[in-house]
């Protein structure tokens, strides 16, 4: 008999990442918040129907709001459908959103969503209070990358047990 923690694995939801975020971005600080959708839209990111490629969050009247994320139309859906990429309105404390304006006003700040995922049955969004790259720091990261990855075959292959 399979344990709860694998059934729970089996029947969970995928999570939607941005990976490229991290490649363009040095990220300083992450909040979670909740997003506001409608049934149909829940439903397609639970199908892993939805992309953060192109979003992106601003700050309106003291709300934070998500642009241009893109969720799928729900297949079964009527004409209760959604708009694929309408702006949706993040959940966060009022604190958070006072932090993340102090920090949005200064030169070369943004807020970048980094991951979709579901907890406890809400949807979640990371996001990410960015600065962006010079190429030459993204240089800099292929190249920790590859050495990395160089060292680990390395030892991976002299690795030998004397029994």
């Amino acid at each position: 008999m399979a344990k709860k923690s694998e059934q729970k694995n089996k029947n969970s939801s995928p999570t939607i990442e941005n990976r490229k975020a991290r490649h363009e971005y040095h990220i300083e600080d992450t909040y979670e918040a909740g997003i506001a959708l409608k049934g149909t839209e829940v439903k397609s990111i639970r199908a892993g129907k939805a992309s953060l490629h192109e979003a992106f969050a601003y700050l309106n009247n003291g709300e934070v709001w998500l642009k241009n994320m893109y969720i799928k139309v729900y297949e079964f859906g009527s004409y209760h459908n959604h708009n694929e990429t309408r702006d949706r309105k993040l959940l966060l404390k009022k604190k958070e959103i006072r932090e993340i304006d102090k920090h949005i006003s200064q030169k070369g700040y943004t807020l970048v969503p980094l991951k979709l995922y579901f907890k406890k049955g809400y949807a979640k969004l990371l996001v990410g209070l960015a600065r962006g790259k010079k190429m030459y720091d993204k240089r800099e990261d292929i190249k920790e990358k590859d050495v990395k990855r160089e060292l680990d075959r390395k030892i991976k292959g002299s690795y030998t047990v004397n029994l």
